[in-house]
């Protein structure tokens, strides 16, 4: 239970963090836009149990799979995207510290 709360709160801190330090003169936007791309947790709903504290999302989620999160990367090179594209990684990553939490 601790580490689902801690990984909830990582996801809202550390989109802030990055925007204020990557993105200081539209830091706000910036952690808006990073903060909306949890959308890209929509493909949870796919799963049975929506929502397993066990399951580790990376590769098993098709918007946390691999090829998903090479297509974020290429977001993060072009200005349009770059900050969502950057949320999408900062999620990853996380999603990617909590598979590893788990082991």
């Amino acid at each position: 239970m601790a580490r689902s709360i801690i990984h909830l709160l990582l996801h809202f801190i550390v989109p802030g963090i990055a925007a204020g330090w990557a993105f200081k003169k539209q830091w706000k936007k910036a952690w808006m836009i990073m903060l909306a791309t949890m959308i890209v947790d929509m493909d949870h709903l796919l799963a049975s149990p929506v929502f397993d504290p066990n399951r580790c999302s990376i590769g098993f989620h098709p918007l946390h799979s691999y090829p998903a999160i090479f297509l974020y990367m290429v977001l993060t090179i072009m200005p349009k995207t770059r900050i969502i594209g950057t949320g999408l990684l900062i999620h990853m990553a996380l999603d990617g510290i909590d598979c590893f939490w788990m082991t």
